[in-house]
């Protein structure tokens, strides 16, 4: 099916379109591309927003949890009043008053092996905005399986981390982060810091869709508010992983 711009995304999008080697087929590749975002809380807030205003033409949320008083240091997508709601809802409205002309759909399902595909199957890239490591290893398992790229990011303290998963050619999340466990009772976070780490999730996202760039599947960014510095650390693939392993 042909897609083209209409004249007021023209106008939307014309600082990104004016980019070099952007163009308007750049972002037409971008209206035509499905994009999940799974978890809509730190990190899902600029992403999902990002991801929005530059075009991206389907966006699927997917967050069963509600919000609370105390999510809105860092999950900006939320205001007070939207207290005790559907983050992924909520977050679905706000991302369709920002941009009219994009798709928004949202699922409240907590993601298992029965469901998942169902709700994010098909998708160009999937991104990891979660919180918790058990969701992290089955989108993982998923998307090497699908063959469909997974932006991780996570972030704790000060501090935080992003990759990208490009099944066959890095490392998956099993190979970086195998035996990691879940922090009990939540953990501390400065709001600033899953903006920074959302935000290059989503420039991730962008990249991986126009094709412009290196995406970062053989290195890991790490971000440390406390010096505000940035770290790539090395990251290879394990092949005898139990996920993507050739064995």
């Amino acid at each position: 099916m042909d897609v083209s711009l209409s004249d007021s995304e023209k106008i939307r999008y014309d600082r990104q379109i004016r980019i070099q080697n952007w163009g308007l087929e750049k972002q037409i590749k971008l209206k035509k591309s499905k994009v999940a975002v799974i978890g809509v809380g730190g990190l899902g807030s600029p992403i999902s927003i990002y991801l929005a205003a530059a075009g991206v033409g389907k966006i699927i949320l997917v967050d069963s949890e509600k919000f609370e008083l105390s999510n809105l240091n860092r999950q900006i997508i939320a205001s007070t009043c939207d207290l005790n709601r559907f983050k992924a809802e909520a977050a679905a409205e706000k991302l369709k008053k920002l941009n009219p002309e994009i798709n928004v759909v949202y699922n409240t399902a907590l993601l298992d092996e029965n469901n998942i595909n169902g709700i994010i199957g098909g998708c160009d890239v999937i991104v990891d905005a979660l919180d918790n490591w058990g969701t992290r290893f089955l989108l993982n398992r998923f998307c090497v399986s699908k063959n469909i790229p997974l932006v991780h990011g996570g972030v704790t303290g000060w501090g935080g981390q992003t990759f990208t998963v490009l099944p066959r050619r890095g490392p998956c999340l099993e190979c970086v982060f195998k035996g990691v466990g879940e922090v009990e009772g939540g953990f501390p976070v400065v709001g600033v810091t899953p903006g920074i780490i959302g935000l290059i999730e989503a420039l991730e996202v962008i990249k991986l869709l126009t094709g412009l760039g290196k995406p970062l599947y053989d290195k890991m960014l790490v971000f440390d508010g406390l010096e505000t510095s940035f770290e790539y650390v090395d990251i290879k693939r394990n092949l005898k992983c139990e996920v993507c392993g050739e064995g």
